[in-house]
């Protein structure tokens, strides 16, 4: 087994998983480890932009507001502080490096989106921001020289000892071989989970297994039933759901019903703009009421040229499914987008797993609360990236050696067997455990889960049973979670349970061998 030694490993190449490495290499060799390639990430078709306060009208107090309205009172107040002011700073340092966000006469333009009360979101190639942003800081990290890139690199273990992380093991899709990376500090940042939903519009590699692997390592884990589903994601029979930018609604775009009628006037003030969980919410009710699979979004009333040039990729890939979206009625439904909770850390990125950091949509800082408030996620990449790679660097070294494990192989005998197992439960959490929830349902889901748990619970050497088991692991979590919460509440909605309770104005916190246990939100103080 090759053995390396780096300061610090990212896990994932994301903007989160980017931005750490390249702080990171301000102060040792770092690598990063990923799946695929470095362009593959939910970043990369991330399409609304990055929220952040630069307009003379706007202000940090405002930001504020807003995201702790969205988190429907379960945000940690500190938190959301440091992402706002901070984030002022991250951008302002994109700008300076050259980011070429979109002007008109010299000026950013900024965007609307929902439960925002002001323009504050910045775009670049109009609804390519992922997409731009991933690729500016690619071409940092690329010519940054000690920073070695793992692509097709799968990581299988976070390697610990007591509670004290050393490093990781991976397997090289290409050569076969295993790779054991011994580090001072580990940044996970591998994303959501949200491809374990059969509607999603997640990359097929967003299932979790970092946050799986980092709870076998005995790191907490907070507020995995908060699950956020985009409310429009197109809906074609037979295609994937491709996500329509929040922003598309940001610039006056209508949703209606089967009848041609607005329905989200009669239901927030802010109508088309109310926070996803309410929109998501909405557009399933009318789909119940119709019996259909979708609403429609129209723009047929804006302007089209500004559509055109405003929403180019969405225009584009809508167009190659026969939709004319400044003309046409676009089928739309919610889909699982975002994974709201993730492994819990402090305000630095830190893990209750000692030289385990976190950062990007896999960790729970606090900042989303029940509900992600739209375009914070790419900011929250950015100003938690660089604390936990600051963090990290101020290790002194792994206290914990690194220890042999034993070898993980590829087997394409089992490939059938991982996609039956895979294909089953997406199927099972979008039946059970989607946007609307009920006990008896997510029982059902549980108890399979669990059944799957405990057929694969054996420690495999192969890839495969490994994903299996990870997924498996996953999604009883959340149900696990899910049933706790008897409450609804931002991204968890349960019919058994309709309103809030106060009672439950807590994260739910889960660790390998421990009960669930309840944890205060930090208000201001």
């Amino acid at each position: 087994m090759q053995k390396l030694e780096f300061d610090t490993v990212v896990i994932g190449s994301g903007l989160a998983g980017l931005t750490a490495a390249w702080y990171a290499s301000r102060f040792g060799r770092v690598a990063i480890v990923t799946k695929s390639e470095l362009d593959t990430s939910n970043s990369w078709f991330a399409q609304g932009g990055i929220a952040a306060v630069t307009a003379p009208d706007d202000s940090p107090e405002l930001h504020i507001k807003d995201t702790l309205e969205a988190g429907r009172g379960l945000c940690d107040y500190d938190a959301v502080e440091v992402l706002v002011g901070e984030g002022r700073e991250r951008v302002k340092e994109l700008v300076d490096m050259g980011m070429p966000f979109d002007r008109e006469d010299g000026e950013i333009v900024l965007g609307l989106e929902g439960g925002h009360s002001r323009r504050r979101i910045l775009h670049a190639g109009g609804d390519a921001t992922g997409k731009k942003l991933t690729l500016f800081m690619l071409e940092k990290v690329r010519d940054t020289p000690n920073i070695t890139p793992f692509e097709f690199t799968a990581v299988v273990r976070i390697i610990s000892s007591g509670g004290c992380v050393s490093g990781v093991q991976g397997l090289s899709f290409i050569s076969r071989q295993n790779i054991l990376f011994g580090a001072k500090a580990v940044i996970l940042a591998t994303g959501g989970l949200s491809r374990v939903y059969s509607r999603s519009t997640n990359p097929h590699t967003a299932t979790g297994d970092g946050i799986a692997m980092a709870y076998d390592c005995g790191a907490e884990l907070a507020d995995l039933e908060f699950i956020q589903f985009h409310p429009s994601a197109l809906a074609l029979p037979g295609k994937d759901a491709f996500l329509i930018s929040e922003a598309v609604r940001g610039e006056g775009a209508w949703l209606l019903n089967r009848s041609g009628e607005r329905f989200m006037t009669g239901v927030h003030p802010l109508a088309e703009l109310a926070p996803r969980d309410v929109v998501a919410h909405s557009i399933y009710n009318e789909m119940l009421k119709s019996g259909s699979d979708s609403v429609f979004l129209s723009l047929r009333h804006l302007n089209r040229h500004y559509i055109e040039d405003r929403f180019r990729t969405i225009f584009q890939t809508l167009r190659e499914s026969g939709i004319d979206m400044t003309r046409d009625l676009i089928p739309v439904a919610p889909a699982a987008h975002y994974m709201v909770g993730g492994v819990r850390s402090g305000l630095d990125g830190d893990t209750s797993a000692k030289g385990l950091f976190v950062c990007g949509e896999a960790a729970s800082t606090g900042v989303m609360g029940a509900n992600r408030l739209a375009s914070n996620s790419l900011l929250e990449c950015l100003v938690f990236g660089k604390r936990a790679s600051e963090k990290a660097a101020r290790l002194s070294g792994p206290s914990c050696d690194l220890t042999d494990v034993k070898p993980f192989r590829l087997n394409p005998e089992t490939d059938q067997l991982y996609l039956d197992y895979r294909n089953e439960i997406a199927v099972l959490m979008m039946q059970n455990m989607g946007i609307i929830r009920q006990g008896g349902k997510m029982d059902i889901a549980l108890s399979r889960l669990e059944e799957i748990s405990e057929q694969f619970r054996e420690e495999s050497d192969d890839y495969n049973i490994f994903k299996i088991s990870n997924i498996a692991r996953i999604c009883t979590l959340i149900s696990r979670a899910a049933l706790l919460r008897k409450e609804s509440r931002g991204g968890h909605i349960r019919e058994d349970f309709p309103d809030e309770d106060e009672q439950f104005r807590v994260h739910i916190i889960q660790q390998k061998d421990s009960p669930p246990r309840f944890v205060p939100i930090r208000d201001k103080a």
